[in-house]
């Protein structure tokens, strides 16, 4: 079976700063599917963020498209592989421009905390224990 992937597509103001946002996070752009208009992002095997101008956005959609720093269009969550890795990537984007979001979330066998990026999506990381899946 071949393993799918998802194409997560986000509109944003200024694309070369996320550019710069997202690779500051340690992520890669794939410049195969990438523009003046687009920014192919690889966060994991099979997860690509496909950051589009508005303009460009708009060629996608006939639905007006929403201001993501007043209005929630989307949660995105990330897995960790550790607590420490949580913290390690939330505080890159917070030095890159992001800006807190939510509280940190603390149960023991599960860990999280999230971000917005410089068009206000909100990423979450979380981490697991993964003996506690197994229970």
């Amino acid at each position: 079976m071949t393993q799918q992937m998802i194409f997560v597509n986000l509109a944003v103001d200024d694309l070369d700063a996320s550019r710069e946002f997202f690779t500051a996070l340690g992520y890669g752009i794939d410049e195969r599917f990438s523009d003046e208009n687009t920014a192919s992002v690889v966060i994991g095997d099979g997860i690509v963020a496909m950051l589009h101008t508005r303009r460009r956005y708009a060629e996608f959609t006939k639905k007006e498209i929403a201001d993501s720093t007043r209005t929630s269009e989307v949660l995105l969550a990330l897995s960790s592989e550790s607590r420490e890795k949580v913290d390690e990537l939330v505080e890159k984007a917070l030095a890159a421009g992001g800006s807190v979001s939510g509280e940190t979330q603390d149960e023991g066998f599960m860990y999280g905390r999230a971000f917005d990026d410089l068009d206000g999506h909100t990423w979450e990381v979380v981490w697991m224990d993964p003996s506690a899946l197994e229970g």
